[in-house]
C-alpha cells in the first residue's frame, strides 16, 4: 500500500515555492490577471503601429501569470488527486487558460488587418525593441493564410473548453469504466487494470500472461462501439480545425505549425519501411532464446534474460545517472545536483499521487519532476529521461527571453532520449555475460517500441484522417481491420497475429492528439545520432549539444537540428540510426 503524503520524507518531495512562495502570493496572482485581461480588452480594434508592442508584452504577461497559476494548481492536484479543493483549483486555473485565450483572440485578425502585407510585419521585425518578439512575428507572417477574422478566432479560442475533451472522455472511460475483470494467480485473486497488466505481462509464465491479455482486451471489446465513435469524433474535430484555418489536411495543420516539412515524415515512414527486416530478425532472436514454438503480443514485454536486475535505492539511482550523464559536461551534472539539494524532484508514490513521471514547470519556476520510484530498471532509465526534460527547460529558460524559451514538441522528447541512450550505453560498456544480454535487449526493446510501433501508429493515424476526409466511416470493424494488417507487416511472421490485438488502437491516448506519435520515433533517431556524436569524441560536439538546449523555441526545429549535422531532410541520420541498431542485433545475437 502506498504510504500517506504525510509520511513522505521532506527531501523527497518537491518545493514549488519557486513558483509561489506563499499561497497569498498565489491568490494575488489570480487578481493580477484579471486586472491584465481587463487592460488588454481595452486594445480591442484599436491595434496600430503605436501600441502593438504594448499588447504584445500585455498578452505575454498575461499568459505568463496564467500558466504559473495552472502549472502550479495541478502539481498541488497531482500529488493527492483524490483531494477534491485541490480538483476545482485545477479547473479553475483551467479555465483561467481557456480565458485568457479567448480574451486575446483579437490580436492576430486585428494584425492581419491593420498590417496585411508582409513588408508591415517586417518593419517591426527590424526594429530593436521587437527583438523578444522576432520569432512570434515571424510565425504571424507565416501563419497568415490561416488567421481567421476576429470573431471566429474568438469562437475558435473558446471551442478550446470542450474540444479536448474527447481526450478527457477517453480517459475517464478507460481509466474509470471500462473493468477488465479478475482471475487468481498463485492462489490469490488479482484485479486487472492498466498497472497490474503490465506486471502481468513480464510474468514468465505463458499461461498467466495469455489470460491476463485476453481479459484485458476483451474489456475493449465490450465498449469498441464507444471507443471507435469516440476516436472518429476526435478525427472529425482536427478535419474540421483544419478546414476552418484553410490547410491542406489535418496532416498539414500538424507539421505547418511546427515547421516540419513533410519530407521528414515521409523519410522516417521509408526507412521504417526499409528496417523492418531488422525488426524481423529481433522478433525471431527473441523467440528462439526462449525456445517458444509460437511466440504471441503478449509475450514481447518481458526481458529475455532474468538473471540481471538493476534494483538501486534513489539516490545510488541518481548518481548512477549523474555518472552517464558526464558526457555533457561539469555545468549539466553540477544542475543535476542543484535539481536534489533545491528538492525539484517528488521521488516516491504516496496514496492517491498520480501514476507515471513527468517534467513540467514554467518559465519562472524550477523545472519539476514527477516520479514514483520504485527501484527497478524502467525507474532508473525514467530519471534519466525526465531529468532530461527538465534539463531542456532549464537551459532553454536560462538562455532566452519568455517569448523564444517554449521548444515545441518536436524537440522535446529528444534530450529525454539522449540521456536515456548515454545512461543504456554506459552500463553496456561496463558489463557482460547475461547482463550485457539483459541491456541489449532493453535497448533493442527501446528501437521495438519507440521507433517501430509509434511509426505503426502513425501510419493508422494517417489511414483514420485520410478516409475520414474523403467522407468516409470510421467504424470498430474497419479500424481494427487495418490496425491488424498493419501488426502483421510490423512484426513479422515469427509473432502470432492474436485477434484482440486488432483492438489495440482502442487504447492509445495519444490518438487524441493527432500525429504527436510520429515525434516519439523522430525523437529516438535524433538521440542516437547525437549520442554516437559526443561519445566519439567529435571536438566541441558537447557544446553544440548544449547550445541546442539553450535554443529554446528561436529557431525552426529543423534549423537547429541541422546546426548539430543531423540533417532530417536527408535520409542519412535514419540510415545511421538503422546500423546502429544493427549492431546492438548482432552483439546480442553473438551472445
Amino acid at each position: 500500500m502506498p504510504i500517506a503524503r504525510s509520511r513522505v520524507p521532506q527531501e523527497l518531495k518537491w518545493d514549488l515555492t519557486s513558483l509561489f512562495p506563499s499561497e497569498d502570493a498565489y491568490v494575488q496572482e489570480y487578481a493580477s490577471v484579471k486586472k491584465k485581461i481587463a487592460e488588454i480588452k481595452k486594445y480591442a480594434k484599436k491595434i496600430d503601429s503605436d501600441n502593438l508592442l504594448t499588447v504584445l508584452k500585455l498578452r505575454s504577461e498575461l499568459y505568463r501569470s496564467a500558466e504559473n497559476i495552472y502549472v502550479y494548481a495541478n502539481l498541488k492536484k497531482d500529488v493527492d488527486t483524490a483531494n477534491a479543493p485541490r480538483q476545482a483549483e485545477a479547473e479553475k486555473a483551467g479555465m483561467l487558460l481557456t480565458r485568457v485565450a479567448a480574451e486575446t483572440a483579437f490580436i492576430e485578425p486585428e494584425m492581419r488587418a491593420r498590417f496585411p502585407y508582409k513588408e508591415d510585419i517586417k518593419r517591426f521585425i527590424a526594429r530593436p525593441e521587437f527583438k523578444d518578439f522576432t520569432t512570434i512575428l515571424e510565425d504571424f507572417i507565416r501563419e497568415m493564410p490561416h488567421v481567421l477574422p476576429s470573431g471566429q478566432e474568438k469562437i475558435m479560442a473558446e471551442t478550446g473548453s470542450f474540444s479536448g475533451d474527447f481526450r478527457s472522455i477517453f480517459m475517464l472511460l478507460d481509466n474509470a469504466d471500462i473493468k477488465f475483470g479478475t482471475f487468481i494467480v498463485d492462489g490469490v485473486r488479482v484485479e486487472i487494470n492498466h498497472g497490474s497488466y503490465m506486471k502481468l505481462m513480464q510474468d514468465r509464465r505463458p499461461e498467466v500472461r495469455r489470460r491476463a491479455f485476453k481479459a484485458y482486451y476483451r474489456g475493449y471489446a465490450a465498449h469498441i462501439n464507444t471507443l471507435a465513435g469516440l476516436y472518429a469524433a476526435s478525427v472529425k474535430k482536427d478535419i474540421f480545425e483544419s478546414r476552418m484555418r484553410k490547410y491542406r489536411s489535418s496532416l498539414d495543420a500538424a507539421l505547418s505549425r511546427e515547421q516540419i516539412p513533410e519530407i521528414v515524415l515521409d523519410n522516417l515512414l521509408q526507412s521504417v519501411k526499409k528496417a523492418l527486416p531488422f525488426q524481423h530478425m529481433y522478433m525471431r532472436c527473441r523467440r528462439k532464446y526462449l525456445q517458444l514454438d509460437e511466440m504471441h503480443m503478449y509475450d514481447l514485454h518481458f526481458p529475455m534474460t532474468d538473471e540481471y536486475t538493476l534494483e538501486l535505492e534513489f539516490e545510488d539511482a541518481y548518481a548512477l545517472v549523474k555518472e552517464a550523464l558526464s558526457p555533457l559536461g561539469e555545468e549539466y551534472v553540477g544542475v543535476l545536483d542543484r535539481a536534489r539539494k533545491e528538492r525539484w524532484i517528488d521521488v516516491v508514490a504516496n496514496a492517491n499521487k498520480r501514476s507515471g513521471a513527468y517534467s513540467w514547470g514554467t518559465y519562472d519556476s524550477n523545472p519539476y519532476v514527477l516520479l514514483n520510484y520504485a527501484k527497478t530498471a524502467h525507474d532508473v532509465f525514467t530519471i534519466a529521461h525526465e531529468m532530461g526534460h527538465a534539463m531542456h527547460s532549464w537551459y532553454s529558460s536560462k538562455a532566452q527571453c519568455y517569448e523564444k524559451a517554449d521548444y515545441p514538441i518536436f524537440l522535446a522528447e529528444i534530450a529525454s532520449t539522449v540521456n536515456e541512450v548515454l545512461l543504456l550505453k554506459h552500463l553496456i560498456k561496463n558489463s557482460e555475460g547475461e547482463k550485457k544480454r539483459y541491456l541489449l535487449n532493453y535497448y533493442l526493446d527501446m528501437f521495438r517500441t519507440t521507433f517501430f510501433r509509434q511509426a505503426m501508429f502513425t501510419e493508422f493515424e494517417l489511414f483514420a484522417h485520410e478516409k475520414a476526409e474523403r467522407g468516409e466511416g470510421l467504424d470498430p470493424e474497419t479500424l481494427s481491420e487495418k490496425y491488424a494488417a498493419l501488426n502483421k507487416e510490423y512484426y513479422g511472421r515469427d509473432v502470432v497475429r492474436d485477434k484482440e490485438i486488432a483492438m489495440e488502437w482502442a487504447r492509445v491516448p495519444h490518438f487524441y492528439n493527432a500525429f504527436y506519435v510520429y515525434k516519439y520515433a523522430t525523437g529516438i533517431t535524433v538521440a542516437v545520432n547525437i549520442v554516437n556524436k559526443l561519445l566519439s569524441g567529435e571536438e566541441g560536439f558537447a557544446e553544440k549539444y548544449i547550445d541546442f538546449l539553450s535554443a529554446g523555441g528561436s529557431e525552426p526545429p529543423i534549423e537547429l537540428l541541422d546546426k548539430l549535422g543531423i540533417r532530417l531532410r536527408q535520409k542519412k541520420p535514419f540510415n545511421d540510426f538503422i546500423e546502429e541498431m544493427k549492431t546492438a542485433l548482432e552483439e546480442l545475437k553473438a551472445l
